[in-house]
């Protein structure tokens, strides 16, 4: 029985994908839930696994083309696979449709079936390395961009220790390592294809400048009741709450629901002629992957306790790092918190997420003198930004907003009291 493969249905804010890897090529046998294929769209991976067990009768489209939602994209035979059969096996059993297609060598997946991103893929590309000599990390076998790296590094270490290490067996690293000590330094640029997720972000952040009267307040929070708070009782509410860490993300979350429910206009959005005011917290939280930043939403915020929001947190962290996120999980947030202090920055104005009206963003934490009951002593001291769309939302209202959230941050018990 011969099984058609086909994309996910997108959702309405989805319009098309890219098909970003196949894991499998015609002739292979595969078990039921294997993954097949990723599809690349503006929001995130979509993994196609098989439907049943079989082999790969036909690849319909190749990688790098576009598709629309629910797109045919191969042929599965349809029957029980012995485990112990060869891959040159499965070859003959699939023959004649394997004949059928023109492929090259450069439609394989490097590795065969060791499951891989489409980033991890164009690593193993560069370096002209193979994936079955790697050893995967990753859930389910899964190769990661840390388990190459590491296999470079360790790779080029004995090439050193040999005296024979090759140009193309230089550690990996995010810039070009450039050599300028000479009139013959080779001039090195590198053109790569934008990926759809950096594309949309391109140009949601672009529109959110031109399509808003942005504009950002600053404030800046003693964290040094926070921070006792949590040395305090660390330990104990990781052992109450099944190993869960207690953050500082929870009750930045927790006060910002507290001062949206005070300022509505800030929890609002434009719509057309129309100003939606949400009657509920969806706060979405800033994610740094390795495509760009995604924002996964906490669905009624204002109805969960600090360890329900730090769990949350993390497991979409987790997902984000991994490429599960869903659309449901990125979609429909109210407001946004954004932490870049854990990469150390120590003052910016974050971007609007459209149709939002407000972003808190968070930054690193710095022991600075301040003035305390007339006397100068030093405190981890956080600055505080605010950007706003002052379309809605007016300079008064935002400033009370982020007084309201440095209030609660230094008294962390008028958050559990709502005072």
């Amino acid at each position: 029985m011969t099984i058609e493969i086909k994309a996910p249905a997108f959702p309405e804010s989805v319009a098309d994908g890219v098909v970003a890897a196949w894991h499998k090529k015609p002739g292979e046998s595969v078990a039921r839930d294997e993954l097949l294929v990723e599809i690349e769209t503006d929001k995130v991976v979509m993994e196609v696994v098989a439907p049943a067990p079989g082999v790969i009768d036909a690849i319909l489209v190749s990688e790098g083309e576009t598709i629309t939602s629910e797109a045919l994209l191969a042929t599965l035979v349809e029957g029980v696979v012995d485990e112990g059969k060869s891959q040159s096996e499965d070859a003959d059993v699939a023959a004649p449709a394997a004949s059928s297609m023109t492929a090259s060598s450069d439609d394989v997946p490097m590795g065969g079936v060791v499951p891989m991103g489409p980033a991890v893929r164009a690593l193993l590309d560069e370096h002209g390395l193979d994936a079955q000599q790697i050893e995967a990390s990753g859930k389910g076998g899964r190769l990661l961009k840390e388990d190459v790296i590491a296999h470079l590094a360790k790779r080029s270490g004995t090439d050193e220790g040999e005296g024979k290490r090759a140009p193309q067996e230089s550690p990996v690293s995010s810039s070009l390592t450039l050599d300028v000590g000479g009139p013959t330094s080779e001039r090195i640029e590198k053109r790569v294809p934008m990926s759809r997720m950096r594309a949309r972000i391109a140009e949601r952040l672009l529109g959110a400048t031109q399509q808003t009267a942005m504009l950002t307040t600053f404030n800046e929070v003693n964290m040094a009741p926070l921070m006792k708070l949590r040395q305090q009782y660390r330990d104990q509410f990781e052992a109450v709450h099944n190993g869960t860490r207690l953050g500082f993300m929870g009750f930045f979350v927790r006060a910002a629901c507290e001062a949206l429910k005070r300022f509505p206009a800030v929890n609002a959005s434009i719509d057309g002629n129309d100003v939606v005011y949400h009657g509920y917290q969806d706060i979405g939280v800033a994610v740094s992957v390795e495509e760009g930043l995604v924002v996964p939403v906490l669905r009624d915020a204002d109805f969960m306790s600090i360890a329900d929001i730090e769990a949350a947190i993390y497991d979409l962290g987790i997902k984000a790092r991994d490429k599960k996120l869903t659309i449901e999980e990125m979609t429909g947030g109210t407001f946004t918190v954004s932490n870049g202090g854990v990469f150390g920055s120590l003052l910016s104005t974050p971007i609007l997420n459209p149709p939002q009206t407000g972003i808190l963003g968070m930054h690193t934490i710095q022991e600075r003198p301040i003035a305390m009951n007339g006397e100068v002593v030093i405190q981890p001291m956080m600055y505080l930004a605010l950007s706003y769309d002052h379309r809605l939302v007016d300079g008064k209202t935002a400033v009370q907003f982020l007084v309201t959230i440095k209030g609660l941050i230094e008294d962390p018990a008028r958050i559990l009291l709502q005072l």
